[in-house]
């Protein structure tokens, strides 16, 4: 399996500024017709979507598909909770560091491999406000030197 086959759909490019990324996971999606349409049209949001391990299974709720174009009344809810397919192993695990103070499941990319729709998704905590801006600080350090480096080599 090359990379050309993966087609990134959405991102949740908030997750990295708002958690601290333990681990991650490929999890596939129970979709309906009308959905699985709709994410190869690009039409998805993973924005203030989250997981829930309940019963044993992981679901995804919050997580925006716009209705198919083409669909009629057979059309899906656009922010239904959708299950997760994980292996029971990954699932154990998760329920032992969710347990866990400030340990969340937060989806990073939906995207498509092989015709299936795949979400990674990530075992977080959450940041502090201090932290966000020690992020933000070290950013634009490396900035300023890479501009510096930049301006350097120019003379």
């Amino acid at each position: 399996m090359g990379k050309k086959d993966v087609k990134v759909v959405a991102q949740n490019k908030k997750a990295t500024h708002d958690y601290f990324i333990e681990d991650t996971y490929e999890a596939g999606i129970v979709l309906t017709g009308t959905e699985i349409k709709s994410i190869r049209a690009g039409k998805a949001n993973l924005k203030d979507s989250f997981a829930r391990i309940s019963n044993g299974e992981v679901f995804l709720h919050n997580m925006h598909i716009s209705p198919y174009e083409q669909g009629n009344r057979f059309n899906h809810e656009p922010t239904r909770t959708r299950k997760l397919l994980l292996h029971k192993e990954e699932i154990r695990k998760l329920i032992g560091k969710t347990k866990e103070k400030g340990y969340s499941l937060v989806p990073l990319k939906l995207y498509l491999r092989n015709g299936f729709a795949k979400l990674d998704l990530a075992l977080a905590k959450g940041k502090k406000q201090y932290d966000k801006r020690q992020a933000i600080a070290k950013r634009d350090a490396n900035r300023e030197v890479a501009r510096a480096l930049r301006e350097k080599q120019k003379y």
